[in-house]
């Protein structure tokens, strides 16, 4: 194994393995697979889903499914054999900073903090929107003040009170999803009403299956791929777990079945019961969970109060992303601290280890839901969903990266891969296929703003703020700081095996990549 006596990164492994003023590891197996779960399965599920088929019919919504699906589960490969030998809360980041350029793990570390503190903050308006559904007459700021106060002391209580309450929210949307789709096949089968003219005929109507052709598949995938935000969430919670090197793989494993059964099967179910023509789903409102293609299919099995059952579902889901988020950017923002590349501040640890300035700091981003005393909910909810749309695929572009070289370098230094605790079996073809992929969807998000015969400069800086963002902060830090790529003969593997020929290479990284 290459190795020095002093190595930051696995003095930091260790630290949180072990030290009582750390991070501790409390989170289980079943903690970590909800916590994946949690992070697939949300309201671009329960009430976006329709408006894909609308789009792009039942063919095209189920090939994007399909598709992006694959591509996640490239990515959290990619993430499990970096997280399983380098378990820290602030992955995305210590991975980039070491196998690409501390500049690039830097830039990565606070776009993460940064989206998923925003991010917080737009579960809060988006629960004011859902809680308007049974309390239309209570201002909204009181419903995000209650959740903020929630989430908030989920969060301070310790990682293992964060992990209990997403077991918790996970599982009602894992019984609402496995319910929806067993109702489903049945009504499908005739043993219940509802699905008579459903079937293979609604394949067949209009441009069906492929309705809008490839510009509404490229449409569609972009929508697919922020509903599958926050599944890499298994990454951050890498740093608190128990045995990350046998639990961090099984969870991994376990993400295709998943993305099967909760995307695919939901998607196939939906097409072959509504007809794309359908009106109800070419409406994508988070305020109206009516017209959620889950609740429609429940009214038409005969289920009473279905639209409030599914109220009641998204907005678990809400809280579920808002607790889930003021997690990872949290343990994000701590990670920097420890790193030398935040306030030192942030990387102090309460008595029950909780990096609870981190918290405060990511809290007081998430108070931005208040806004919406001032300014419209949806107006309000809008503009931040906007703000912080492109980050979550920059971490994923930054996991494909940081994979490609981690992998180079270990090969090229003659590291044994049997010495990994886990190896992602798509190498390269996983991570080049997800960059690829990501990368035309980042691009290509907003690609309707530049064939208007004017272009929409508006909707372009709010959709593409987040690109030169990004590519400033890491050229600032490298022209500040001096850093460069990192050379694969340089690279560090604290975790990695050893030389697989007595005479390979054994070279380390100098202290300064993780400073």
């Amino acid at each position: 194994m290459a190795t020095s006596e002093h190595d930051p990164l696995r003095e930091r492994i260790e630290a949180e393995a072990s030290a009582p003023s750390e991070l501790r590891r409390s989170l289980s197996a079943r903690h970590l697979t909800m916590i994946a779960v949690g992070g697939s399965i949300g309201t671009g599920l329960f009430v976006a889903s329709g408006a894909t088929i609308a789009q792009a019919g039942p063919g095209g919504a189920l090939l994007g499914y399909v598709l992006i699906g694959l591509m996640v589960y490239f990515l959290m490969t990619s993430l499990g054999e970096l997280a399983a030998a380098m378990p820290v809360s602030g992955s995305f980041s210590t991975y980039g900073a070491r196998y690409v350029d501390e500049g690039f793990g830097f830039a990565l570390g606070w776009n993460y903090w940064y989206n998923w503190a925003v991010t917080v903050a737009v579960d809060l308006v988006a629960a004011q929107l859902v809680m308007a559904y049974w309390f239309p007459d209570v201002p909204g700021v009181y419903w995000s003040a209650l959740f903020l106060a929630i989430t908030f002391g989920l969060n301070a209580l310790s990682a293992r009170g964060f992990g209990e309450a997403e077991f918790w929210f996970a599982l009602i949307k894992v019984i609402a999803v496995l319910a929806f789709v067993a109702m489903g096949v049945m009504m499908l089968l005739g043993i219940i009403r509802g699905g008579e003219t459903g079937g293979v005929a609604n394949w067949t109507i209009g441009n069906a299956p492929f309705a809008g052709g490839f510009a509404a598949l490229i449409g569609v995938a972009m929508v697919v791929g922020f509903s599958f935000q926050g599944t890499e969430l298994i990454g951050i919670a890498a740093g608190e777990s128990k045995d990350p090197a046998r639990n961090l793989p099984r969870a991994v494993r376990q993400v295709f079945w998943r993305i099967l059964l909760f995307y695919v099967a939901a998607i196939l179910v939906i097409g072959l019961l509504i007809p794309y023509t359908d009106p109800h789903l070419l409406r994508n409102d988070v305020t109206d969970i009516s017209v959620s293609p889950f609740a429609l299919i429940f009214e038409r099995a005969g289920l009473l109060g279905a639209a409030s059952v599914m109220n009641a579902v998204v907005l678990t889901s809400v809280l579920s992303a808002g607790n889930s988020g003021m997690y990872a950017a949290t343990r994000m923002l701590y990670s920097l601290a420890r790193d030398g590349k935040a306030p030192r501040v942030f990387g102090q640890i309460s008595r029950n280890g909780v990096p609870m300035w981190a918290l405060v700091a990511t809290a007081a981003v998430a108070a931005l839901c208040f806004f919406t005393f001032v300014f419209s909910p949806n107006a309000v909810y809008i503009w931040l969903l906007n703000t912080s749309g492109m980050t979550g695929f920059i971490a994923w572009l930054g996991i494909a990266i940081s994979h490609y070289r981690f992998r180079r370098g270990y090969l090229r230094q003659g590291l044994d891969l049997a010495k990994l605790p886990y190896v992602s079996p798509f190498f390269p073809f996983g991570p080049i296929f997800a960059f690829v992929l990501c990368m035309i969807i980042t691009l290509g998000q907003n690609y309707q703003a530049f064939l208007q015969d004017k272009i929409d400069w508006g909707g372009v800086v709010a959709t593409y703020i987040g690109i030169p963002l990004f590519l400033l902060i890491w050229a600032g830090y490298r022209l500040v700081r001096g850093s460069s790529f990192v050379k694969y003969r340089d690279m560090h593997f604290p975790a990695g095996g050893t030389p697989v020929h007595d005479d390979a290479p054994v070279t380390t990284a100098p202290d300064s990549v993780l400073r």
